[in-house]
């Protein structure tokens, strides 16, 4: 729609309880996925209402360019961190099997993660994730069409008192059980109002992050 908001349309889940999900993150040299590349990729799986501590993917990912100081800093991974990671090459194939029959699971993935990593993919003649995925910052905008706010990850952890003083931010694994936490409020909040099937019929409005350089 513009820089400030976009819409969601055409999304369905169906017995939304039910389902496995496989929420993932990705950090990377820097925030324009189509000049930068991937450094770490993390993921966990919930079923059962529960997130899996016996599954859990996460690795880092070694950058064809090097990661500027502003993002070691930020994200606390380092140059000599993926020195001698795999390619993304190499370790996709095992990124795509830890995803089957899962629905994904992001937060601000529609804005950052999916187009980076279906811009690595192009650039590296890898098969794209097919999985229908989930943003949770949609899901929000879609049980709350009354709030207006930027849903900032701290904004959700506030809102839903999510736990997250034993979580490292930044990091894919860290960032992955923060998503999957909120996740599992939102099934609940879900519960509790009946709420069965997730279906965008009309388009849903979600709020663009409005990134600030860093220093």
């Amino acid at each position: 729609m513009s820089d400030q908001d976009y819409h969601v349309s055409g999304l369905m889940i169906h017995n939304i309880q039910a389902q496995r999900f496989c929420v993932f993150d990705i950090e990377a040299t820097g925030l324009n996925h189509e000049t930068e590349h991937i450094i770490q990729i993390g993921a966990v799986i919930i079923e059962h209402q529960q997130i899996q501590q016996a599954k859990v993917f996460k690795t880092n990912i070694k950058s064809p360019k090097p990661i500027p100081a502003a993002i070691e800093r930020f994200t606390g991974i380092y140059n000599a961190d993926i020195e001698d990671a795999p390619p993304l090459q190499v370790i996709y194939k095992d990124f795509v099997e830890f995803t089957k029959e899962s629905i994904l699971v992001t937060h601000a993935g529609y804005e950052f993660d999916l187009p980076l990593l279906h811009q690595e993919c192009s650039r590296n003649r890898l098969q794209m994730l097919d999985s229908p995925c989930l943003d949770i910052k949609a899901l929000f905008s879609y049980l709350h069409p009354e709030i207006s706010d930027i849903l900032f990850m701290d904004y959700l952890i506030q809102y839903y008192n999510v736990a997250d003083t034993n979580i490292r931010r930044h990091d894919a694994l860290g960032d992955s059980v923060l998503t999957g936490r909120i996740l599992l409020k939102m099934l609940d909040e879900m519960a509790e109002r009946n709420i069965e099937h997730v279906q965008f019929a009309q388009p849903v409005t979600v709020k663009r992050y409005q990134v600030k350089p860093l220093l």
